[in-house]
């Protein structure tokens, strides 16, 4: 026969094998939390590194349009004035044929001093924009600033010297606006 005593002992004996194994079960569902804990944080973690470096790259980003969008606003004011200088060029270089024809009465004398008046207010409001004549003669030949229409032979210039500006050249700024056409010395 069984005793009671016997009962208990095995009633206990299980029960601490089911503590244990319930303690068991406990622990290892703990160590899998905490490995998935450990994941997500580094999962959170890579993708906090992975937004900042996105927010960094944008902000440079912006940066560097900021900047572009400033130096190009910047450069359209600079030259602001270059279409209207371009288009008064023309008249410019017909006021100074005029101005080169020879007058022979005094009614002709005036109305090339009034010309003069005109082209001499042209040019100062065009010195005020920034707009420069461009030196040619006796200076040496630069593909930037001169245009060379023809080139010649002459003794007493050195090589690749301008001769003869034929049409004058401006500048806006640092920026040709027309080139000057140029007689140039071989």
């Amino acid at each position: 026969m069984v005793s009671e005593k016997d009962v208990q002992q095995e009633t206990a004996e299980k029960v601490k094998a089911e503590a244990v194994e319930e303690t068991e079960e406990t622990a290892e569902n703990a160590a899998q939390q905490e490995k998935s804990t450990e994941a997500e944080a580094v999962n959170w973690q890579q993708q906090a590194e992975e937004a900042e470096d996105k927010y960094l790259r944008l902000r440079a980003e912006f940066d560097n349009y900021r900047r572009r969008i400033q130096k190009e606003n910047e450069t359209l004011q600079k030259y602001r004035a270059q279409n209207v200088v371009t288009g008064i060029l023309p008249a410019l270089d017909n006021f100074e044929r005029a101005l080169n024809i020879e007058t022979t009465n005094d009614e002709s004398a005036s109305l090339l001093k009034g010309m003069q008046m005109v082209h001499s207010s042209l040019l100062e409001a065009l010195k005020a924009e920034g707009v420069e004549i461009i030196e040619s003669t006796g200076q040496q030949f630069d593909p930037n600033l001169h245009q060379a229409v023809m080139q010649v032979s002459e003794e007493g210039y050195e090589s690749n010297t301008v001769i003869e500006e034929l049409q004058k050249g401006y500048k806006l700024k640092d920026r040709v606006i027309r080139p000057s056409m140029v007689k140039v010395n071989e």
